[in-house]
């Protein structure tokens, strides 16, 4: 969290005081109904998977699995999936309280969440479509005065992650959009290498366009998953699917946000809904790439 005697500092002496978290895996309200037993691959594991990022909304809250985690003492984060981060109207104080509360009962150590829409109009009920932000220095701004807002209100660091779509507006790259909005709202960030791979491809970008220039001392957290294609109209698209196929350009790209990010604190496999013995190839990866070693866990 963000204390009282941090709060007037620039994001990177803040981010000094974030622990370092290593591997861990999203999970979201019900997953191992058709997914992986979290605690068993922890269990299991624990040299593989060291924290979880607990996809979560206000309305269903979180499930037994995460409730047993938590009860272990192991580390979380809070992935919101229910606030426009576009739309800084979108915070009535109602939500950023609970929100507040249920990431302290989590022992969360960030907030992180898709930079976009989650809903048209009002928020209802069983009402959640992710569409990305209109890539343009208008939405930059607004969404720079959200995480500011979210930051201040709940004490937690507010790290916005680059979400996936088949169709993105307007008239920056994607990583330009991002270097403006990190450096308006002084926060890190959650960049899913997956998501950007996805970007680039449909804009028809080569795969490291943009890399160059952005801030990547304020990339916080890694995220990848399994992806694949399909064709419609004589176009190739890109499903965000979190199986256990990743394309070789997001390992690409994963390898050179490694490399790049100088404040990363975390790397999380999206797989929700694969079994153990599918995962631990991948896990075992990224474990190497990024190790957790005495002294880091928190």
């Amino acid at each position: 969290m963000v204390t009282k005697g941090e709060v007037n500092l620039d994001f990177l002496r803040r981010a000094q005081k974030l622990p370092r978290l290593g591997t861990g895996i999203s999970t979201e309200f019900g997953a191992r109904s058709d997914g992986l037993d979290i605690n068993r691959l922890s269990r299991e594991h624990s040299n593989l998977v060291h924290f979880l990022e607990v996809g979560c909304d206000l309305e269903r809250g979180v499930d037994l699995d995460t409730l047993e985690w938590i009860q272990k003492g192991l580390p979380t984060t809070y992935h919101f999936l229910d606030v426009n981060l576009e739309e800084s109207d979108d915070l009535p104080k109602a939500w950023l309280a609970e929100t507040a509360t249920l990431a302290t009962d989590l022992k969360a150590h960030w907030l992180c969440g898709d930079a976009g829409l989650w809903h048209i109009g009002r928020r209802d009920h069983g009402h959640g479509t992710l569409m990305p932000p209109i890539l343009c220095t208008e939405s930059a701004a607004e969404m720079a005065r959200g995480v500011r807002a979210i930051r201040a209100a709940t004490g937690f660091e507010v790290l916005p992650e680059n979400p996936p779509a088949h169709l993105y507006l307007g008239d920056l790259h994607l990583l330009d959009y991002f270097a403006q909005l990190l450096e308006q709202a002084d926060t890190g960030m959650l960049l899913d290498v997956s998501h950007l791979c996805v970007y680039q491809k449909v804009m028809g970008f080569d795969l490291t366009d943009g890399v160059d220039g952005f801030p990547w001392e304020r990339v916080t957290e890694l995220h990848i998953a399994g992806g694949s294609s399909f064709d419609f109209q004589g176009r190739t698209f890109f499903e965000d699917d979190h199986g256990v196929e990743i394309l070789e350009a997001s390992w690409q790209l994963f390898e050179l946000a490694l490399a790049r990010s100088t404040n990363l604190k975390a790397v999380a496999f999206e797989c929700e809904h694969n079994r153990i013995d599918e995962v631990l190839p991948i896990f075992g990866r990224l474990a190497d790439a990024f190790p957790l070693v005495a002294g880091d866990s928190p």
